[in-house]
Parts: structure tokens; C-alpha cells; sequence
């Protein structure tokens, strides 16, 4: 078994980024995140305040959206809603890209706008995740934007937001751990339903990936490595 409990544990970002959300759940979410031992708990923007509370005194982090999730705020809109966050407490930021704007080959104000946020994120210690959407992408984009992101400084490239059609593909990850140097970690979201997926996500290059069902994940991991 080439993995420990810990080794899953923090690869998942707990995602309570469904719309209608209410503050009792996010905070039930909170202490599912900590109970696991998550990377982080990833957020709606207004509750990023509240889930820091719940979260004071345990090793996961606050982490929130910027632009999500079409992408399509005008970059200064984007600087706001990273600044706010940052002010909020929070401590990584999953961006997404303008994607009309990859898709029109505009590649300049792609690399503007993801550097504009990832400017004021690392100003403050914080790791900025760029999501590309891959749904609506051809591989020659998805190989650019990642390209992109890394000349813009971000931390990690993202497959997709959760709310598009399709889910990660092990093939998108690959291509995504190709088209960027070891500097640029690669995160997986949408579909990682199992331990079985999460390890496969992990082998195709993912360093951290997004889950709604961590609590399934997890127990299955504590089955097969006997820890807790």
C-alpha cells in the first residue's frame, strides 16, 4: 500500500459550495473537515468568516472561490473578491479563469486577470488554484491555459469548477501534470466519489482534490490502512 490515512486525508479540499447551503450545514461541514483532518474546507465567499471560526484550533484551512463559477467578472471584480477573502480569512483561493476569453484565443487578458489574483493573494501568503473548466475546452486550451497559469504565478491548475456537465478525467489530469512544471501542483474536482477515484486522481498527478462525500472516502481509507 504505497499510502497512508494522512497521505488522503490531505489531498481533500471539503467542498460545501452548494447554493442553497444553510449556515447549519456549513458548520456541520466544518467539523466533518476536521474530524477527517482535510486540507481545507472550501466555501461560499460569505461564509468564509464563519467557517474560519469553526475551524480555529484544528489544521484545516479556510478556503473560498473567486469569479465562480462562469469566470467571466472583470478581472478587477475578481481583485475584490480575493482581497475580501483574504480579509475574511481566508487562506487559499480557487479562481476560474475567463473562459470566453481562453476559447477567443485571448491569451494576454487570460494571464492579466489570473495575475492580478494570484498579485494580491501572494502579497498575503496566500495560494491562489486556477480552474480552467475543462468541459468547455479542447486540449490545445486546456494545454495553453495551464501554460498561462503558470507564466501568472498561480500555485495550482484545476480541472473544473463541479458545476459543469462532466466530472475530472484521469486523461485531463495527465495532460495537466504535463503542461506544467513541478513548480504548479494539479488539483482534481468533480466526480471523486470513492477512495478507489481519489487514489486514481492522485496517481494521474493530483495533489489535492475536491469532495462533497469525504466522510465515505475517509471511512474507506481507515478500512484499508487500519488506521484512525
Amino acid at each position: 500500500m504505497d499510502f497512508t490515512y494522512l497521505d488522503i486525508a490531505k489531498m481533500i479540499d471539503h467542498s460545501l459550495l452548494r447554493p442553497e447551503l444553510t449556515e447549519e450545514q456549513i458548520i456541520k461541514g466544518c467539523e466533518i473537515a476536521k474530524k477527517y483532518n482535510t486540507a481545507t474546507v472550501c466555501c461560499p465567499p460569505s461564509a468564509v468568516a464563519l467557517v474560519k471560526k469553526h475551524l480555529a484550533g484544528s489544521n484545516v484551512r479556510p478556503t473560498t472561490v473567486v469569479g465562480f463559477p462562469h469566470g467571466y467578472n472583470k478581472t478587477e471584480t475578481k481583485v475584490f473578491e480575493a482581497e475580501q477573502a483574504i480579509k475574511d480569512g481566508a487562506v487559499e483561493l480557487d479562481m476560474v479563469i475567463n473562459i470566453g476569453k481562453l476559447k477567443s484565443r485571448d491569451f494576454e487578458y487570460v494571464k492579466n486577470d489570473i495575475r492580478a489574483v494570484v498579485e494580491v493573494a501572494h502579497r498575503n501568503d496566500v495560494i491562489v488554484k486556477v480552474i480552467l473548466e475543462n468541459h468547455y475546452l479542447t486540449s490545445e486550451l486546456k494545454e495553453i491555459g495551464c501554460k498561462l497559469a503558470e507564466q501568472a504565478g498561480a500555485d495550482f491548475v484545476k480541472t473544473s469548477t463541479g458545476f459543469a456537465e462532466t466530472d475530472a478525467t484521469l486523461e485531463d489530469l495527465q495532460l495537466m501534470r504535463k503542461s506544467v512544471s513541478g513548480k504548479v501542483q494539479v488539483k482534481a474536482a468533480g466526480g471523486i466519489r470513492s477512495l478507489d477515484m481519489a487514489l486514481k486522481v492522485r496517481q494521474a498527478g493530483a495533489t489535492r482534490f475536491g469532495a462533497t462525500r469525504t466522510e465515505a472516502i475517509m471511512q474507506e481509507c481507515r478500512k484499508r490502512t487500519g488506521e484512525s
